[in-house]
């Protein structure tokens, strides 16, 4: 397997209901310039509409990946060889450890949307941060594909 191939990728898109709202911004947009006639007002839609998917979008562009040396998280990536065991976290666990467990040196990809998540510690002794907080739909393909890659 060449380096740069991925044995796991996720994207944590937004949910639907986000692309409603995202109109119903415009729609806002669109009332606030209502006294001011119909062309500001056909703006206010179009373009409140367009910044408010863009944020949507680009929040919910955020991708996870195990390639073959190390677990890319968004912005941050892992070697694997600095990750110690995976745990699963259902709902109930994971809202847990994002809010009363969990440790302000963790590393946190965070989706509110995402109920569910992975919890990976990090065993590097030069690396303060004592966990990789995951948000993840997929959770155990995840722990499966990264206890696979550091197998091989």
């Amino acid at each position: 397997m060449e380096p740069s191939a991925a044995v796991f990728e996720e994207r944590l898109t937004a949910p639907r209901s986000w692309w409603l709202v995202s109109f119903l911004v415009g729609v806002a947009v669109a009332l606030i310039l209502l006294p001011f006639g119909p062309l500001p007002l056909l703006g206010g839609l179009v373009g409140g509409t367009a910044v408010s998917a863009m944020v949507a979008s680009s929040y919910g562009s955020v991708r996870i990946r195990v390639v073959a040396d190390s677990l890319v998280a968004g912005e941050a990536r892992i070697p694997l060889s600095a990750l110690g065991d995976a745990e699963v976290l259902d709902p109930e666990e994971a809202r847990a450890w994002r809010s009363y467990k969990a440790d302000p040196r963790a590393f946190m990809l965070l989706r509110s949307y995402v109920p569910t998540a992975v919890r990976v510690k990090i065993t590097d002794p030069e690396d303060p941060t004592p966990y990789a907080y995951l948000s993840t739909r997929e959770p155990e393909r995840l722990t499966r594909a990264l206890a696979a890659a550091r197998t091989a």
